[in-house]
């Protein structure tokens, strides 16, 4: 006879078993919604790691825009015409630094997440979206520091910030919008092709070059500014000086919003893109 506490039948094993999916896999936004504590977790997680064992911690969000303010005046502040006459050169050029540095640092980190990550993608199912979102996040914390910086050397040179400081919010938006777009093509491309590792820094400085960081895009020749304009980054970094302290005009509305929605449709492109390729990442990585 049988004790009490033993059934008198063993229950059957249930075995569940994951398989990637075959065609097309739509984006199917609800299930990032489903792994939000997920995602916040790996935002605090990126966040941990990239202060652990530093010793200066969150100064870096000081010291980096601040020593290339100081790069860029040395060598150029004193080049006439680089900049509008009615502003400090170090402000101009600090107030170019906080958005771009933002966008850098956004994008080499989504790009990488995927490889940084692959013990956890070859073990553990998770929507794999959530990882290059994170890295956007991890960077928020060092741009809000950057900004208060920004607006007390603002302060000290005589330049307080203006009513359209609202403006910040969107243009923040539109910079996020702008990593994520470029991160998860490069990310998926990453998972297969290594070489990505080298193109990643080198497209950084070549953006940096193209866009109005340390120069005035009144520099541009006439000809070119409509190709110079594709780049989304030169009218958000043009609109962050306007929307602080009112230095130089406005981007064009127009633009901002061409630019915008170019920048959508990249990434609807490149989120379809990644979904579909992203059944083989555990096997590639």
């Amino acid at each position: 006879m049988l004790p009490e506490s033993q059934p008198a039948f063993p229950e059957p094993m249930v075995e569940t078993l994951l398989r990637p999916t075959s065609g097309w896999a739509g984006l199917n936004l609800s299930e990032l919604w489903a792994y939000r504590e997920l995602l916040a977790f790996f935002v605090w997680r990126d966040l941990k790691v990239q202060y652990k064992q530093t010793a200066f911690g969150a100064l870096w969000a000081v010291i980096q825009p601040v020593m290339l303010m100081l790069v860029f005046s040395l060598f150029l502040g004193r080049l006439g015409g680089i900049a509008p006459p009615d502003v400090p050169y170090s402000l101009f050029a600090l107030a170019g630094l906080v958005p771009w540095l933002l966008f850098a640092k956004s994008l080499a980190s989504s790009a990488d997440s995927l490889v940084s990550a692959a013990n956890l993608i070859q073990k553990v199912y998770f929507p794999r979206l959530l990882l290059p979102l994170a890295a956007l996040g991890s960077h928020l914390l060092d741009y809000l520091i950057a900004l208060i910086v920004l607006i007390v050397v603002g302060l000290g040179l005589g330049f307080a910030p203006s009513a359209t400081i609202i403006w910040i919010v969107p243009l923040t938006a539109l910079t996020l919008t702008v990593a994520l777009a470029a991160g998860v093509w490069l990310s998926a491309a990453y998972v297969r092709y290594r070489d990505v590792r080298q193109l990643i820094p080198f497209l950084i400085q070549l953006w940096l070059f193209a866009s109005p960081v340390a120069y005035s895009s009144s520099l541009v020749p006439t000809q070119w500014i409509w190709l110079y304009r594709l780049n989304p980054m030169a009218n958000v970094i043009e609109g962050f000086r306007w929307a602080m302290f009112g230095v130089g005009v406005p981007p064009p509305a127009g633009e901002v919003l061409g630019s915008a929605i170019a920048t959508v449709g990249v990434l609807l492109a490149g989120l379809a893109y990644f979904r579909r390729v992203e059944r083989t990442f555990a096997d590639a990585i």
